[in-house]
């Protein structure tokens, strides 16, 4: 049973502007902020530089948690070698010493690569909240190919197609609907 206050984008009027190109899509990202419109969505086929500056979205404590995750892997893998090759079954190899740290160093690398990878996609998936049985209807087929979207709040005020045109007038935009 979903809970109460759970919303969807399909739950949300929107008006959904269309762009062939990213420079017209941040001219009218800037236009709509000046003019205090609420931006739902941004929709690019490829992330486009600046747009999260401008939109204001925090940077990502995702590689945070991959570094510390990592730091872990590196300190178990290197403990484990060392209890291994010093404690649980110590054996003279070639004339090294029981603890040849040397020797533990490619394998130290390897899991905490492992360990940082592993723990950042995770994290993308459950912060994104992807997951098998996700039900993602785009709201235009083109956004995955070669449109921009920009998705402006119509609840949130006296918003129509009207008063957009005329804030964006001047600006190249393929459809307004």
């Amino acid at each position: 049973m979903p809970a109460a206050n759970t919303t969807t984008m399909n739950d949300k009027k929107y008006i959904t502007l269309c762009f062939n190109d990213e420079g017209p899509m941040l001219q009218a990202i800037r236009k709509l902020l000046e003019s205090k419109e609420i931006i739902l969505d941004v929709q690019t086929p490829f992330p486009v530089h600046g747009l999260d500056k401008l939109l204001s979205i925090k940077r990502s404590r995702i590689p945070v948690g991959g570094f510390f995750l990592g730091i872990l892997g590196a300190v178990s893998a290197f403990g484990f070698m060392t209890w291994v090759f010093t404690v649980s079954y110590p054996l003279i190899i070639g004339g090294k010493p029981f603890f040849a740290a040397p020797s533990f160093i490619p394998i130290t690398f390897e899991v905490t690569v492992l360990f940082a990878g592993v723990s950042m996609g995770a994290a993308m998936l459950i912060r994104s909240k992807l997951k098998p049985d996700i039900d993602f209807e785009p709201v235009d087929e083109r956004i995955t190919d070669n449109m921009f979207v920009v998705l402006v709040d119509k609840n949130g005020g006296n918003t129509d197609i009207e008063k957009l045109s005329e804030v964006l007038a001047g600006i190249k935009i393929m459809e307004i609907r």
